[in-house]
């Protein structure tokens, strides 16, 4: 969980609404129609956002849940 929090908050500092959605939807259980909402954009972002955020995360953790350096 602390590697995750660490990788989030790097993609805070370089897409902050990436970050966002990700805090929305994962975090706080939101819909894709909650989050659009909240955020003040559309559907089809916060669809296209959450694909981002995760490859983006995907990438940046290792198979063992480590942050990269």
């Amino acid at each position: 969980l602390l590697a995750l929090d660490e990788a989030l908050s790097r993609l805070a500092r370089l897409e902050p609404r990436l970050a966002r959605t990700v805090e929305l939807r994962y975090f706080g259980g939101l819909s894709v129609d909650e989050t659009a909402e909240a955020i003040g954009v559309g559907t089809a972002t916060v669809k296209r956002d959450w694909t981002l955020a995760r490859a983006w995360l995907h990438r940046e953790l290792d198979p063992d849940g480590v942050a990269r350096s």
